[in-house]
């Protein structure tokens, strides 16, 4: 796929970028205590390592990887990402055959530095991402992770609609080396045009 912006009044998603890196270290150097749940690079090593591994995902064709920068003054405050591109095995004369966008995927790697937490910014960066995946890419299930135990994460996905599906067990390794247990939640295509207009009122 083609590099992405989505552009919003608050925050516009770039394509992330190596030009980057020294924006998102100093996002995440604000509040390091914010990242209990979720890997945060720390430093700008450890940044520029997290952007190549991202780039690396979005040439595989398993990642749309992004930088989250406010409008007000360029500033990158976090970083975001759809990946789990999934592509169904439609049969040959199917509408969906062969097409160029995934038919489901995941929004995650989602973080944002500490002034930017409980503001518009994450409300506006999912609903853009939302009505990218559901209006340009036409898919069927945007899927939403976190862990089990980050009640603030699954109060958030729920906030912009998310539907808890359950608990995987042993489901990804977590900040701690340790398998996690992830809460589940999805949105369906039918579930959008209800969602877009609430997000759009609360964005």
């Amino acid at each position: 796929m083609e590099p992405l912006t989505l552009a919003g009044s608050h925050v516009r998603l770039e394509a992330l970028d190596r030009r980057h890196t020294g924006g998102l270290a100093a996002a995440s150097v604000a509040d390091p205590s914010l990242y209990q749940w979720t890997f945060v690079p720390q430093g700008i090593l450890e940044t520029a390592k997290y952007i190549e591994a991202a780039l690396t995902a979005r040439d595989e064709g398993t990642a749309v990887p992004f930088a989250i920068v406010r409008v007000e003054d360029g500033a990158v405050i976090g970083s975001t990402r759809f990946f789990n591109l999934e592509r169904w095995p439609w049969p040959a004369g199917h509408a969906r055959h062969g097409g160029q966008y995934p038919d489901a995927c995941e929004i995650g790697y989602t973080w944002l530095t500490r002034p930017a937490i409980r503001t518009a910014a994450n409300t506006e960066a999912k609903l853009l991402m939302l009505a990218h995946a559901f209006e340009t890419w036409k898919v069927l299930r945007v899927c939403l992770h976190t862990d089990a135990l980050n009640l603030r994460s699954r109060a958030a996905i729920e906030r912009i609609g998310g539907k808890f599906e359950g608990i995987l067990r042993a489901h990804r390794m977590s900040t701690d080396l340790n398998a996690r247990d992830s809460a589940r939640f999805s949105i369906v295509a039918e579930e959008w045009p209800e969602l877009e207009r609430r997000l759009f009122q609360a964005s």
